[in-house]
């Protein structure tokens, strides 16, 4: 059987299987963990110094039939050294636009791009048409081929029949997808309904603090086990995020399996994601002004000067989906078949010709 390695150049700190069991751990690296053990796949992570399984320190490996190289393309000339007989994919994750500073760093590797042979992997159609967009302005299209092969979630998350709190939203992601903004809405939505609560956790490294809010839980990083309870129990996912746009949204994906929806912005995956209209708030021309406007603080918005406080408005799309769905108009999830690790796991193996 062909030698397959995950190789993860950029990872905050060494992983394994059971990181996710233990600790708040970021979404890709939960899913490079959930594909490597799916496929047998060895793990290969630049800041390792022991292995351990599948879970190894970088080193020199003729045998190596396949390098899937994650979200660095700079980590390829390493990689040849590492496995000089291996086909190569880069596993592109983040957003990318023509001229943009990850777009430059691809565009710093397009010798090794072309020379390598290399495959790229997005991880959705909106994601991959920004990164063929980019590999056009880098004059390199022609011989570099993007697939998209979705982000999987666990076969056995399914809706249990938890009680639902009617207060209660959450917000489950990192820090920087928006929480600032979201406290603000959550702040204007609480105005209106001051039976409201926000719980706000984190799945990875990233941390962030603020004064505290009335109705607001801050949990901290939480294990995905921890997260998905909260969301079991919740009127849905509050995720108003459109600072930065997910190129996947397992947070998306996992909550809608779990039969919780989320209210968040149309922008970026989301509609490819989430497929459901009712879920999806458009983007308005007073939240894209919104981070100018208020200059990075956190806003008074009761006491903002009149202009300003205009862009309450902007929120009123929020109020009224939530009412709607505390009145017994709350949308009905499912998992969604695409996104089945089984399925996922059949993509890849057809994608790296195994």
């Amino acid at each position: 059987m062909t030698a397959i390695v995950f190789y993860d150049p950029v990872c905050a700190r060494p992983y394994d299987s059971d990181t996710p069991r233990r600790e708040a751990m970021g979404g890709t690296e939960a899913t490079v963990v959930r594909i490597a053990e799916g496929l047998g796949a060895r793990v290969v992570q630049h800041n390792r110094t022991e292995s351990s399984g599948r879970y190894q320190a970088p080193e020199r490996d003729p045998t190596v039939g396949c390098v899937i190289v994650n979200r660095d393309s700079r980590a390829l000339d390493a990689v040849r050294r590492l496995y000089p007989n291996a086909r190569v994919f880069l596993w592109l994750h983040d957003r990318m636009r023509p001229g943009s500073r990850r777009a430059h760093w691809l565009a710093s590797t397009r010798e090794l791009l072309r020379s390598l042979d290399v495959h790229v992997i997005c991880v959705s159609d909106t994601q991959r048409a920004a990164v063929e967009a980019t590999l056009r302005w880098m004059g390199v299209e022609a011989g570099i081929h993007a697939r998209t092969i979705y982000n999987p979630i666990d076969d056995a998350l399914q809706p249990d029949g938890s009680p639902i709190d009617a207060r209660k939203l959450v917000f489950l992601s990192s820090p920087n997808k928006g929480l600032k903004f979201t406290l603000d809405a959550f702040r204007a939505l609480r105005h209106r309904m001051p039976d409201l609560e926000l719980v706000v956790g984190n799945p990875g490294y990233k941390t962030r603090r603020w004064a505290p809010i009335d109705g607001v839980r801050d949990l901290g990083p939480l294990p995905q086990a921890r997260m998905h309870e909260e969301v079991r129990t919740a009127l849905c996912v509050f995720f108003p995020n459109f600072v930065v746009p997910e190129t996947f949204g397992l947070v998306f994906a996992e909550s809608n399996a779990l039969g919780t929806p989320v209210l968040t912005c149309d922008c970026g995956a989301a509609r490819e994601i989430i497929g459901d209209a009712r879920q999806l708030v458009p983007v308005s021309g007073a939240q894209r002004l919104y981070e100018g406007l208020l200059g990075g603080c956190t806003p008074r918005w009761r006491t903002m000067p009149a202009g300003v406080a205009g862009m309450l408005g902007m929120f009123d799309a929020y109020a009224q989906r939530i009412r709607a769905w505390r009145a017994g108009e709350r949308p009905v999830t499912a998992p969604d078949p695409r996104f089945r690790l089984s399925a996922v796991l059949e993509r890849w193996r057809a994608g790296l010709e195994l």
